[in-house]
């Protein structure tokens, strides 16, 4: 498995990644499942994991964390992800809270980091994300926060998620440490961000991206929506082309972009989870790269 390096004390990850979200939602939550689901992504290679504190309503982490319990060899071999900043309405858990929000608030970021060390039962957090951007950041705040995270150990790098590139350079001008990843939306039926500015600002700062819903949650492969019509049957050829499914395709396809994007995958299939890898097997050229855009989108570029 290639791995990306970040510097900066932080471990290389994988190019690769599994994402959790889905965890608390799966039929069989048994500890035991989870610990299937990490192995098949160790197996290949897949040895980071992307987390946030929401996830699951809050319970993906300790499912997480639950399931790895005395598994301190798998804990060794993986790195872990996770973000901070967005307040859902809970009844269960805040029942107080009265509306969805973000908050990036020093108090906030140490409290969300010291639980979701204890949730998931690490020591440290390999790269902590700021999940949204807040209109009410207080960027000279927010930046020291996640400056003494990092010099207290809590956390290897700091990066954040959805973030504008004015939203990097408003945070950055605040801090020390560097910001190293930014995780956005960015897929076949969603590839706004190679045009509007995000990819050109991780690629000037040499910031490798993370991509989240790397398959456009599947519309791609849905043969009843018009994109799945256009896109499925290319696909599913170019894939045969190289003995793999349509889905490595389109994961093959944003990782052939120059800017180093890491796809966050998250499925609870155990079979899909153990053909994640598959996206490593496929190499495209430059038309087939259009090509597909194209179809996805259903005009040819300008």
């Amino acid at each position: 498995m290639e791995t990306i390096e970040f510097g900066h004390g932080v471990p290389p990850m994988s190019r690769l990644i599994y994402g959790v979200w889905r965890l608390a939602g799966d039929h069989d939550q048994s500890l035991s499942h989870v610990v299937e689901k990490v192995e098949a992504c160790l197996d290949q290679g897949i040895t980071t994991f992307d987390h946030a504190d929401i996830y699951g309503d809050y319970e993906c982490e300790a499912i997480f964390g639950r399931a790895l319990h005395g598994h301190t060899s798998l804990k060794q071999k993986m790195q872990i992800v996770t973000k901070c900043d967005i307040m859902l309405m809970s009844p269960g858990k805040f029942p107080r809270r009265r509306v969805k929000h973000y908050d990036t608030s020093a108090a906030h970021i140490r409290d969300s980091v010291d639980n979701s060390l204890a949730r998931i039962g690490v020591d440290v957090i390999d790269m902590l994300l700021i999940h949204r951007p807040d209109p009410l950041m207080d960027h000279h705040e927010t930046g020291a926060a996640l400056d003494a995270l990092v010099d207290e150990g809590k956390v290897r790098g700091v990066g954040v998620s959805n973030f504008m590139p004015w939203d990097i350079d408003l945070l950055q001008s605040a801090m020390k440490h560097p910001l190293l990843t930014n995780q956005i939306e960015i897929s076949l039926l969603n590839p706004s961000a190679f045009t509007d500015g995000q990819v050109a600002k991780a690629q000037m700062d040499g910031m490798p991206l993370m991509a989240w819903s790397p398959l456009g949650g599947g519309a791609l492969f849905m043969p009843g929506s018009e994109v799945g019509k256009r896109t499925m049957p290319r696909l599913t050829a170019i894939g045969a082309d190289f003995g793999v499914a349509a889905e490595a395709v389109a994961l093959a396809w944003l990782m052939a972009h120059p800017a180093r994007i890491m796809p966050v995958v998250g499925t609870n299939s155990l079979k899909r989870i153990a053909n994640i890898a598959d996206a490593l097997k496929v190499t495209l050229d430059r038309e087939t790269w259009f090509e597909l855009w194209t179809l996805a989108q259903g005009k040819e570029v300008p």
